[in-house]
């Protein structure tokens, strides 16, 4: 488990019933990055962060954040860590300064009690520009989510875990809102989000890691998984040409969809030369090389189609 992470996740499994909801999940999550956790609605985001913030027991494996057990320090956990939840539960009849008040109750400092809490509250609030004396049930679901950011950040937390802030926001809150993260890591601190709108967290996040059904796909720095993910359009010069790159060529294949004297391959190599090996393959006419978005990234895992690799020609080879 990483010395340098905020969060570290070993082996963690978790059942219901019948159920698979986690499935030997082990990632790190570095200190100071924007890391976004990425799936499908039933992925296990959810369970992830339920497991983080000791709210659930993993049936196997262990996790730590910011060097605690939350299967055994919970309470702990909960009070370093900034949390803002799908569906923040807000008092209604509170306005927005008093829902600040009743809340800095539970995180009174040593020397200046309360004061800290709400003096962060009240310049979180003006910044995001919230009245101070509106009820929450009067606020529109931007604003809500704005509410929970606030008082989310209002305890001073090196740590903040947002499951699915984004959800039922119109599209320009959403790009303020998850911009917003990269303030939050500018100023020290780490920030773990659950989302399914990939191209906002494409725009945001330093790390992702990509869940499906439980599993973990990859989980890497995004410049990286940039940098070595590929969509190659290929050209045949006839119909009759391969649904795949031979296994010799220094490319791994993680899925492939084909056409009449057309493939597209998304693949994994370590560069852009790499892929260049490509044009060497008899019969390709011509080929094109772009980098694919994260979106095109997840689906292509998610897809995996992989026929079985064309057998290598001897006048092909490539070392």
């Amino acid at each position: 488990m990483g010395d340098q992470a905020a969060i570290s996740i070993e082996n963690v499994s978790k059942y219901y019933r019948d159920q698979v909801a986690l499935d030997g999940l082990s990632l790190d999550v570095p200190e100071g990055s924007v890391f976004g956790l990425l799936g499908e609605n039933g992925a296990g985001k959810t369970t992830t962060i339920q497991v983080l913030l000791g709210m659930i027991r993993p049936d196997a494996g262990r996790a730590k954040v910011l060097g605690l057990d939350p299967a055994r320090e919970g309470l702990d956990v909960r009070r370093r860590v900034g949390y803002v939840p799908e569906i923040p539960a807000l008092y209604d009849w509170m306005t927005v300064a008093e829902i600040g008040w009743f809340a800095a109750g539970f995180h009174p400092e040593a020397v200046v009690g309360t004061a800290g809490f709400l003096s962060r509250y009240g310049e979180s609030i003006r910044g995001f520009g919230l009245p101070a004396d509106r009820k929450i049930k009067a606020l529109s679901k931007g604003m809500r989510a704005k509410v929970s950011l606030a008082l989310a950040m209002a305890s001073d937390p090196s740590l903040l875990i947002l499951d699915e802030p984004t959800s039922g926001l119109d599209a320009m809150v959403r790009r303020e809102f998850m911009e917003s993260m990269v303030d939050l890591a500018a100023s020290g601190r780490t920030v773990f989000l659950s989302s399914h709108q990939l191209g906002e967290v494409e725009r945001v996040a330093s790390h992702v890691a990509l869940l499906h059904k439980g599993k973990l796909i990859l989980a890497e720095p995004l410049d990286e998984l940039r940098a070595r993910t590929f969509l190659l359009a290929v050209n045949f010069q006839s119909r009759d040409h391969d649904q795949a790159p031979p296994a010799s060529l220094p490319i791994e294949l993680i899925d492939a969809a084909d056409a009449p004297r057309q493939a597209h391959w998304l693949v994994r190599a370590r560069d852009r030369a790499a892929c260049e090996a490509v044009r060497n393959l008899p019969g390709v006419e011509s080929v094109r090389i772009e980098t694919p978005s994260l979106e095109d990234v997840y689906v292509g895992h998610m897809r995996a189609r992989r026929p079985a690799p064309a057998p290598t020609p001897g006048a092909a080879h490539v070392a």
